[in-house]
């Protein structure tokens, strides 16, 4: 994952996207088939209970989608930029309402959570409209992927309420060597929660509902680029929730969180992004021995296209598994690995499937490449993919792949990549498609083993002995193995899990709640005089042995 600078410089000074018609990216206010202009005020905090007005700086919010009116990013909101002085008054309002386990929220009976966050949820969904055309605005997700990850989200959170109101069929008093014992999983404490721009509503609250559902206290580090979906969200938790349960902290995450970090008062990290900025707050956490971690990082997946594959389902599934969302989801498949026996068929395949990609605005028909969110990826991209062009790689669709149009970048397919090139190794999160050809599948065993990344792969084959070889060899290495298929996460109740450098724990509605708590066991002397009746009134009396 390293930059060899050196190397590529000449190149990537020279190469330039090839310019495109701007238009295709950009609104205009009252046109046929635009919609309006959302505009959503971050000016606030939420701390300790209270929804308050913000007179601080502001962040102001764009989309990359252009403006016709400025020809620039549109301005679609604000965020107050705290620092220090109001991350640290976040972090000690869910210290105080933790109140070391003694709080409100962790004392409450759990039957009472969980109605309390269906309250909240019900309230949110009043937000719908809203909340999705922020995520359509803000992050530039179609209009249904928008409408998905927010259904998603909340089909999500009711589940794990489900499952969390099921854990008692597991919880019965069972006798062992003499020892009567109840088992039953209690928060871990206060938790610092930060998620990444391209899922903002959908990877927070897998992490958030399960955490609060247990009786954690947290503060939510917002997102600087998809954080507006949040601001939506306070009115409902600030209603549902007792104070301090939840708490926000928007603006630089450099200026808020290392302070959170370093307070000590955090107990556990809930984190998905890269694996630097994990490492660093790690580090920050005056005892790292007792803070918990559950962390989902980058990957980089690789598809393997052996000779007897079905070409079209594989062109089909990598050019969804590298274009889906512009490749911009750690799931993506980001370097396909395809035998040079049929490397020219698969390559026909394959760009033709890229070219049925449409460029557009994110509510237009049919559109599934959008304009990107982070202003300097496309300058990042460049740099990748002029590495590779000077190494001897080519842009196999040259008609449209690479075109970039404001934000908008029209995914090229470089082949033949080889493991000196950048994009080889390098994560790159957007539409880039590096192709490597290789003669033997032991080539593709050794680049696994050695690569940084353990999250997913894909295999496309119809042989299952080779099949079988590849799985062996996987099974060590990555988290999930897919068959004829892209890479993904879902459906929810399949664990997602990671290895190497791509995550610390394994996300799923039952691992997530087991993730964000601790089991607690209440034992008595199966043959004591009096213990089970002990044990059982205290059961009917108790908060936390209360029935589900």
């Amino acid at each position: 994952m390293q930059k060899v600078a050196d190397e590529t410089a000449p190149a990537q000074q020279t190469y330039q996207f090839p310019q495109g018609d701007a238009a295709v990216a950009t609104w205009v206010e009252g046109a046929d088939g635009m919609p309006a202009k959302p505009f959503v005020d971050g000016a606030m905090t939420f701390i300790a209970g209270k929804v308050q007005p913000w007179a601080g700086e502001l962040t102001e919010v764009t989309s990359p989608i252009l403006d016709a009116a400025t020809g620039k990013r549109a301005v679609i909101g604000s965020l107050a930029k705290m620092g220090p002085e109001q991350a640290m008054d976040a972090v000690k309002a869910a210290a105080a309402a933790w109140d070391e386990g003694q709080g409100e929220w962790p004392q409450m009976p759990p039957k009472q959570r969980a109605e309390a966050l269906e309250k909240c949820l019900a309230m949110m969904m009043e937000k719908r409209q809203e909340i999705v055309d922020c995520l359509m605005w803000e992050i530039c997700k179609t209009s249904g992927d928008a409408a998905k990850e927010f259904d998603r989200t909340m089909d999500y959170a009711r589940a794990s309420i489900q499952a969390f109101l099921a854990q008692d069929a597991n919880g019965t008093w069972t006798t062992a060597s003499g020892v009567t014992a109840r088992v039953r999983r209690g928060p871990v404490g206060t938790i610092l929660f930060l998620a990444p721009f391209n899922y903002p509503l959908n990877e927070m609250y897998a992490m958030l509902i399960p955490a609060l559902l247990m009786g954690n206290t947290m503060v939510m580090k917002l997102p600087t680029i998809g954080g507006q979906c949040h601001v939506l969200t306070a009115e409902a938790l600030a209603a549902c929730l007792p104070a301090g349960v939840i708490n926000f902290v928007s603006g630089s995450g450099r200026a808020t969180c290392p302070h959170i970090m370093k307070s000590g008062l955090v107990d556990m990290l809930g984190f998905i992004g890269g694996s630097k900025a994990a490492d660093a707050l790690i580090a920050d956490h005056p005892h790292v021995h007792r803070l918990k971690v559950f962390s989902q990082l980058e990957a980089k997946n690789f598809a393997i296209v052996l000779p007897d594959a079905d070409l079209d389902v594989a062109a089909e599934q990598c050019c969804l598994g590298a274009t889906s969302y512009n490749g911009q989801r750690c799931t993506a498949i980001k370097l396909i690995a395809v035998h040079q026996d049929v490397q020219a068929a698969f390559m026909e395949k394959l760009v033709a499937q890229v070219e049925k990609c449409a460029a557009g605005l994110p509510w237009a028909k049919g559109v599934s490449i959008t304009p990107l969110p982070e202003q300097a990826k496309p300058g990042y991209l460049r740099e990748l993919v002029a590495d590779a062009l000077a190494k001897g790689a080519e842009i196999k669709n040259p008609k449209q792949g690479g075109v970039l149009a404001g934000n908008l970048l029209s995914p090229p397919i470089l082949a033949p990549v080889t493991k000196n090139m950048r994009v080889f190794a390098e994560e790159q999160f957007g539409p880039v498609i590096p192709v490597f050809p290789f003669a033997d599948v032991a080539e593709v065993k050794a680049a696994v083993k050695s690569s940084w990344s353990g999250q997913q792969c894909a295999l496309f084959t119809k042989d299952p002995e080779q099949c079988a070889s590849l799985i062996d060899t996987l099974a060590t290495i990555v988290g999930r193995i897919n068959l004829n298929l892209q890479c993904a996460r879902s459906p929810d109740c399949f664990p997602f899990s990671g290895r190497r450098s791509s995550a610390m724990g394994t996300m799923s509605i039952d691992e997530a709640l087991r993730g964000f708590s601790v089991e607690t066991v209440v034992a008595f002397n199966a043959k004591a005089a009096g213990a089970e009746d002990l044990a059982k009134g205290a059961e009917q009396r108790s908060k936390f042995l209360s029935p589900l």
